[in-house]
């Protein structure tokens, strides 16, 4: 073992003899080098004392680290390794022996404080160039398109508010308001009717571009109002838009003859056309009133459909179709007749026709698709019968009118002479509404 271990520690001592003296041979040929270089390159006395100055203090610090391994090595005796070799030990395993949880936490915190304390020292302070001082950071460059999105929803919100602007004026150009107040004044028992059709016109009269005409087709018995309506919705649209944009056509004035409805049938065609290329110069929407349309022959019917039409140009598109007749009123009275007892006294007028245009708007509809194929293509507005109250309204109006004195024990014996249809639910329904009132006025 004495053998093994002397040969062991000749064999240290040579390599360590022979690491020394390599690094020594190293760090001179080093040193030689850098003269070589320092006088081939720079043959002056300042750059030759610069890399001997550089040298001498490699060969202190290679001294220093040889001068620490040797005092490493007499400290551990002669059991340690030799002089120059490096110190070789077992690697380290870690236990838990000999640990408990109060040394752990302490050695733990210990060890977590001094890696702050470290790693508080390792930070420098951030040198900025000489005489420039501390630059702020640099300013992160806007895009122009943020200016253009602002630019644009301006003039969207532009665009957006002089649309809404443009409704109101065309709505405010046909005064509808004051169509109202005269529909309300003059047409008596067919509030509900009123207030469907203001509400048609008031939808469509508000913007001028549309995909289709709006076709409104009045149903009802004889003398409930609708040539009346008729002519105060003529009498209107002419104070508005002028006389050449409204036409009332009255079938049996017009084209009494069924012999001459194809030549009527062209002859409203060219009228119409005329109308609607006019109005669209003028930026104005015509009326076309069609009186006693139960009359109307299967040619004009026809041509209607074809005007009518959503595929036509864009001035055919801009127009108002109103049709008066008294088809299907035998299925209004009925209906009046049989529900008046379930309808409540204190229902509305626009409540109770709210009712009647709904159970009589699908019976209507079927009545008049064997007729034409041009009345489903309207929109139904049923009228129905009036009350002897609405009667004795009539009667009033019209004596006012006509300059007579409103008596009203007068104005009941006028209305009394009105026939009417047996009381149903409190309510008394004249056969004929208003239609003879005129003449019976004309009689005093």
């Amino acid at each position: 073992m004495s053998d093994k271990d002397s040969s062991g520690s000749d064999r240290l001592s040579v390599s360590g003899s022979q690491t020394d003296g390599e690094m020594d041979g190293a760090m001179e040929g080093e040193g030689e080098r850098d003269g070589n270089i320092g006088e081939s390159t720079a043959p002056s006395f300042s750059s030759f004392s610069s890399s001997l100055r550089a040298v001498m203090r490699i060969k202190q610090k290679y001294l220093v680290i040889k001068q620490r391994r040797l005092e490493m090595a007499a400290g551990l005796g002669g059991a340690g390794p030799l002089t120059g070799a490096p110190s070789r030990t077992s690697p380290k395993i870690f236990t838990f022996d000999g640990l408990s949880p109060s040394s752990f936490s302490s050695n733990s915190f210990a060890t977590l404080h001094r890696k702050r304390k470290d790693g508080k020292r390792k930070r420098r302070r951030v040198m900025f160039p000489t005489g420039g001082g501390c630059r702020p950071p640099p300013t992160q460059d806007h895009s122009r398109a943020k200016y253009c999105l602002y630019l644009l929803c301006a003039i969207v919100f532009l665009q957006v508010y002089n649309a809404i602007e443009n409704l109101d004026d065309h709505v405010l150009r046909y005064d509808l308001e004051g169509l109202e107040k005269t529909l309300r004044r003059e047409v008596f028992g067919q509030q509900g009717a009123v207030e469907d059709l203001l509400a048609h016109l008031r939808d469509y009269l508000s913007t001028y571009v549309h995909n289709k005409p709006l076709v409104l087709s009045l149903h009802g018995p004889s003398g409930v109002g609708k040539s009346h309506l008729g002519r105060i919705l003529a009498g209107h649209f002419r104070s508005i838009v002028g006389e050449a944009l409204v036409l009332q056509y009255y079938v049996l004035h017009h084209c009494p003859m069924e012999a001459e409805a194809w030549h009527c049938a062209r002859a409203l065609s060219v009228t119409v056309s005329e109308a609607v290329t006019r109005a669209e110069e003028e930026e104005k929407i015509p009326l076309f009133i069609f009186d006693e349309a139960e009359h109307m022959h299967s040619e004009i019917l026809d041509a209607l459909r074809v005007l009518v039409d959503s595929k036509r140009s864009n001035e055919y598109l801009n127009a108002i179709y109103l049709f008066l007749s008294n088809l299907g009123h035998t299925h209004i009275t009925k209906h009046l007749l049989h529900n008046s007892s379930s309808i409540s006294m204190a229902m509305t007028a626009a409540g109770r026709h709210s009712n009647l245009v709904k159970e009589l708007t699908p019976i209507l509809r079927n009545t008049l698709e064997t007729l034409h194929p041009l009345w489903p293509q309207t929109n139904i507005l049923p009228l129905g019968l009036l009350e002897k109250g609405h009667v004795m309204e009539c009667f009033l109006d019209e004596m006012t009118r006509e300059g007579f004195y409103p008596d009203h024990a007068n104005i009941e014996r006028l209305a009394g002479e009105i026939e009417y249809y047996p009381s149903v639910g409190g309510r008394e329904y004249a056969r004929t509404g208003c239609k003879h009132v005129v003449a019976k006025v004309n009689l005093l």
